[in-house]
């Protein structure tokens, strides 16, 4: 806690350092000046750039032309000239005056409050030039309405991240705008995080904060609450910030827990290096109490789930140690590098999350599990886009710890997706698994080889593998249907009897409704899915589809059926949003005898080869309402107020002490800036 206070008056004093009221542009020869010299350098550089390279067209001579023309420019807040309007009816004139603007190398741009702003000059040229004349007067910086409310108070920012190749931090409800409009551009929209850059390209980010910015703030604090980042430093080609963020919670469940909290501190900073070049990190310091059933959950006992050398398991985030009596500590660090080489490809490094899929859940590949160790290759081009994941997982159950040391997997990930049509994308995917114990093999490090083959010629029992086909069908540009299909297993001489046990496949099927009813911000969503016992499991299962006790699949695993419907409205700061969700699920008796529900079972412990049904065992009915209000505090980081109520009911057909009938009813209400989903609705 020392350190975090430590950091946070550290990034205070050095924003005091930095920020100034206004500041010139700056050409690279007038730096290390003073603020006066800086201006007066800057119509000189100015000055000379233009007349350098400016020739007189020909016609305006032959014409014996005269007048006083005003040539409108700009500085714009990424430190580029552009020229906008000359008061001349010759368009050779134009054209020459815009030859010469192009000409002008990218300088560092102006600054208000420490924010990159657009700055606009009127330059007056005196008709016919000749020798001797005053063909110039002193550049002048125009004072119009837009450059006014560009720099009152705070006025409308230019967020750098917009054009970085970083992600926006993936969010279901944050995502509803970018899906929208990568659905109306035809986009590509399953791989996600999206790019800023990407969004940036058909979706004003820029638009979409500054409508929320507070131009009545003139203290720091008030500044750094409504508007800011915490920290932000931009030089000649470099640029990052700084934010401390909470996820601050306190709540009330109807078990004899006296409260819920949730207390999380986080360092985020981001930044880059030219516009190929971007990196993040953050880390997360956090204790929480939560609602019984997840307090239960974390602690859950069982060999095939509890991580060795820990209390127990916190869903989404990792690892967890005992906090005081009753509430878990759970550290969290993220971070990655990004780079674009070009416009066709961009790779990543890094540890994180990733999700395939257009729905609110994946079966290809979700962002259930705790952050893990990746490196992403895609590519862009034409109708195609072609992503590759390479993954280090992580199976932390006791009985599978070696040399006090968790057991290491490894998943290869290829995803295909093709726009057919403007209305039809489909996408092809594939994944293979392989154990740590031998490292990773290299030959799925090549990033256009069918896994498939690859593991078939490493031995039968060397590896797992998985094909997939999602499809989306847009009907019109506010409303698409999507799906995917995964394919672990089929034995094509049974192919048509579901009661055998090696058919292993899960499907889904959804719609998305934007602006829905002609009402603007209103969202619907409908999804359905199923997975048929046994599937994303394996003879070993350090060899399933999951990655520190959970899931890389759907939240709940396999044996269920799941129907999911979501409501997501949002007006001025606020949004509110409702989801209900009604579901069947098969666990397991014992921990000796598998029903197919929990991936971390081995599939050789089944009863049978036949007669296996959809949600068997132990079937429970899971029932969940969730509604969450949220209002915007700061555009800049996305913190803000909330206030939710959860109502989930458990029935299982035989209750017993692993899974009892339940009734969990939990108020929260806190502050949190939304940096990833946490799936709390099992």
């Amino acid at each position: 806690m020392k350190r975090i206070i430590f950091l946070f008056l550290l990034c205070f004093s050095l924003t005091k350092i930095v920020a100034q009221s206004e500041r010139f542009p700056v050409f690279k020869n007038c730096l290390n000046q003073d603020l006066k010299e800086i201006e007066k350098c800057f119509y000189q550089q100015s000055k000379k750039i233009f007349f350098e390279n400016f020739n007189s067209p020909a016609i305006l001579e032959s014409e014996k032309y005269k007048a006083t023309v005003n040539v409108i420019f700009v500085v714009s807040s990424t430190g580029q000239f552009k020229f906008i309007f000359a008061n001349s009816p010759y368009k050779e004139l134009q054209k020459e005056i815009e030859r010469v603007f192009n000409l002008f190398p990218v300088i560092t741009p102006a600054k208000y409050n420490n924010h990159n702003v657009e700055m606009r000059f009127a330059l007056p040229l005196n008709f016919p030039l000749q020798v001797g004349n005053k063909v110039i007067d002193d550049i002048v910086e125009v004072k119009s309405k837009e450059s006014l409310d560009t720099k009152t108070k705070v006025g409308k920012q230019q967020f750098i991240e917009h054009n970085s190749q970083l992600n926006i931090p993936f969010n279901h409800a944050r995502y509803i705008n970018y899906d929208y409009a990568f659905n109306k551009s035809n986009l590509h929209s399953a791989v996600k995080p999206f790019v800023y850059s990407n969004v940036n390209a058909v979706y004003d980010l820029n638009a979409e904060k500054n409508q929320f910015l507070k131009s009545n703030q003139t203290s720091w604090f008030g500044k750094k609450l409504w508007n800011e980042h915490l920290l932000e430093v931009q030089g000649n080609g470099y640029w990052f910030n700084i934010d401390f963020l909470l996820d601050v919670q306190l709540g009330k469940d109807n078990s004899d827990v006296k409260y819920t909290y949730n207390n999380t501190r986080t360092l985020t900073v981001n930044g880059g290096f030219g516009d190929k070049f971007s990196f993040s990190a953050t880390v997360y310091e956090s204790q929480g109490r939560f609602a019984e059933y997840i307090n239960d959950y974390i602690s859950n006992p069982s060999h095939t789930f509890k991580p060795a050398f820990s209390e127990g398991l916190v869903p989404g985030r990792g690892k967890a140690k005992g906090f005081k009596t009753d509430a878990f500590d759970y550290p969290v660090a993220e971070g990655y590098v990004a780079f674009k080489p070009n416009k066709f490809m961009q790779f990543q490094y890094g540890v994180g999350k990733n999700f395939i899929g257009d729905g609110y859940r994946s079966m290809l590949l979700s962002d259930n599990a705790s952050p893990l160790p990746y490196l992403k290759m895609s590519v862009d081009f034409w109708k195609f886009n072609y992503t590759s994941l390479w993954l280090w997982g992580t199976d932390a159950r006791f009985p599978v710890v070696v040399n006090n040391e968790h057991a290491r997997k490894y998943m290869a990930i290829h995803y295909l997706s093709i726009n057919l049509t403007d209305r039809l994308n489909i996408g092809l995917f594939e994944a293979a698994i392989s154990k740590g114990n031998n490292g990773f093999d290299v030959g799925f490090l090549n990033p256009l080889m069918f896994y498939r083959s690859v593991e078939f010629n490493r031995g039968e029992d060397a590896g797992n593998a998985m094909l997939g086909l999602a499809a989306k069908y847009k009907i019109k540009d506010n409303l698409f249907l999507y799906s995917q299909l995964l394919i672990d297993e089929f034995t094509f001489g049974k192919i048509s009897d579901l009661g055998y046990w090696g058919n292993k496949f899960g499907m889904q099927i959804g719609a998305k409704y934007f602006d829905a009813f002609n009402v603007k911000d209103l969202y619907l969503q409908g999804e359905f899915n199923t997975v048929r016992p046994y599937t994303f499991a394996h003879k070993d299962p350090v060899l399933n589809y999951g990655h520190y006790s959970q899931p890389m699949g759907h939240t709940w695993g396999a044996n269920f059926w799941e129907a999911t419907a979501i409501a997501n409205y949002k007006f001025d700061r606020w949004t509110t949003s409702a989801k209900i969700i009604l579901g069947q699920k098969g666990f397991d008796n014992d921990e000796l005898i598998s029903n197919g529900g929990n991936i971390y079972m081995s599939y050789d412990l089944r009863p049978g080869d036949n007669n296996h049904e959809l949600a068997q065992g132990n079937k429970a009915t899971i029932f969940i309402a969730d509604f969450q209000g949220r209002y915007l505090l700061n555009a800049s980081n996305n913190l803000s107020a909330f206030g939710g109520f959860t109502y989930r009911r458990f029935s299982p057909d035989t209750p017993n002490t692993l899974y009892q009938k339940s009734n969990n009813i939990w108020f929260t209400i806190g502050i949190k800036a939304d940096l990833f989903n946490w799936y709390f609705d099992f």
